[in-house]
């Protein structure tokens, strides 16, 4: 009866072991990306290194979620521009209760793209996708779109800085 029971546990073991490997910081989303592991995290990071924020928010039993993380994850040019931002993904509970995250409506996937101040750019969106819903985003590639469209305000408006300092 011994042999059972340390069979059964070490089924456990694994079993368990596999399941915390798969929830990680990434949620399925690559973990070849560098996810801060929280919103306030994020903002911190975000501020110290003047770096945009990508936040999606999704909750595990979404299905246009579930359809998108594979996508997501495999996307070298996501992956190249990601390294020019703070990338947090919020699943399930962890979604902030503030309105600001939830400009046009509560739905899901949702991505938000922030200042290095923590301030939503609600004028970065979906342009391919829905003016009802104007975040969802199903393809890698009109993510990709908005990241660029981000990089670019976040240089102008640093470069009005630097020349309003002269």
């Amino acid at each position: 009866m011994g042999w059972r029971v340390t069979l059964l546990m070490l089924i456990c073991g694994v079993i368990l072991g596999t399941m915390s490997s798969s929830s990680g910081l990434d949620n399925g989303l690559g973990t070849q990306y560098s996810w801060s592991e929280s919103l306030p995290a994020a903002l911190e990071e975000a501020r110290s290194r003047s770096a945009p924020i990508l936040l999606m928010i999704h909750k595990s039993w979404c299905g246009a979620c579930k359809a998108l993380k594979p996508k997501f994850a495999a996307s070298e040019s996501l992956l190249k521009l990601s390294q020019h931002f703070v990338m947090v993904n919020l699943m399930d509970e962890d979604e902030p209760s503030d309105s600001n995250y939830s400009p046009d409506g509560g739905y899901i996937p949702r991505i938000l793209f922030l200042t290095p101040n923590g301030h939503v750019l609600e004028n970065i969106y979906n342009e391919m996708g829905s003016l009802q819903h104007k975040y969802f985003y199903s393809q890698p590639e009109d993510i990709v779109k908005s990241m660029k469209k981000v990089l670019t305000v976040i240089q102008e408006q640093s470069n009005m800085v630097d020349n309003e300092e002269l």
